[in-house]
């Protein structure tokens, strides 16, 4: 039986995809860059993707993915590339304005509230992430949240979750999983960490044969049965 929850925030309880094309339009009317198209916000997102994934992999520092990836994109749009810190800054915390559940969260999350513990394992910005669980109401259902800037280390390194776990204290790594849509983060993070691992696969892609995946699911909904509660 499952006792500990590591739920992942973006693109699992939260949709990253709806708050980042709120923020970065909003960043660019707030800076007066003009327009920013669903074309320039699809190659930003690609970009932001790849930078995130070397971070992952212990290529690149945190400050190197959060301002590179800005001058990678200004600069393939000639925008002024001097300007990325500033707006980073401001974009970190605009990621907060827009908060889209995915698939009713909050009341899952709500209620497995005295069923099982819950934690929240992010490799957000610790100023994007603080406002979206304070103003989405999930921070206040959690047993405690960790976020990889605060412990010097991201999914999916052993690290990570040797620190995690040094705080929660599970007595049994058999009865803790995580939940989470990211393969090289959460269920390879899982993987390493040597519990349980739940694929959040709500656009139902092709399973991979290289991560060991004990559960998929496409809606959260499934959360309930599947740990029988």
């Amino acid at each position: 039986m499952i006792e500990i929850i590591l739920w992942d925030v973006d693109g699992t309880l939260l949709d990253f995809d709806a708050a980042e094309k709120a923020a970065i339009r909003a960043m660019f009317s707030e800076f007066g860059l003009g327009e920013c198209t669903d074309a320039m916000l699809a190659r930003y997102s690609e970009i932001n993707t790849g930078f995130w994934k070397r971070l992952e992999k212990n290529e690149l520092s945190r400050e190197q993915v959060l301002l590179g990836r800005f001058e990678q994109f200004f600069g393939e749009y000639g925008i002024d590339t001097g300007i990325a810190p500033s707006f980073n800054e401001r974009y970190q915390l605009s990621l907060g304005d827009t908060i889209v559940y995915r698939d009713d969260s909050l009341n899952i999350v709500r209620a497995l509230r005295g069923k099982v513990k819950q934690y929240t394992v992010s490799n957000g910005t610790v100023a994007a992430q603080t406002k979206k669980l304070e103003r989405s109401k999930l921070g206040d259902l959690m047993d405690g949240i960790f976020l990889s800037e605060k412990l010097g280390v991201e999914k999916p390194n052993t690290a990570f979750f040797e620190k995690v776990f040094s705080e929660i204290r599970p007595a049994n790594l058999s009865k803790v999983m995580i939940i989470g849509d990211s393969l090289t983060s959460d269920i390879q993070g899982g993987m390493n960490a040597g519990i349980k691992t739940c694929w959040y696969n709500p656009k139902k892609a092709p399973q991979p044969d290289h991560y060991r995946i004990d559960f998929v699911i496409s809606d959260l909904h499934e959360i309930a049965a599947l740990l029988d509660v």
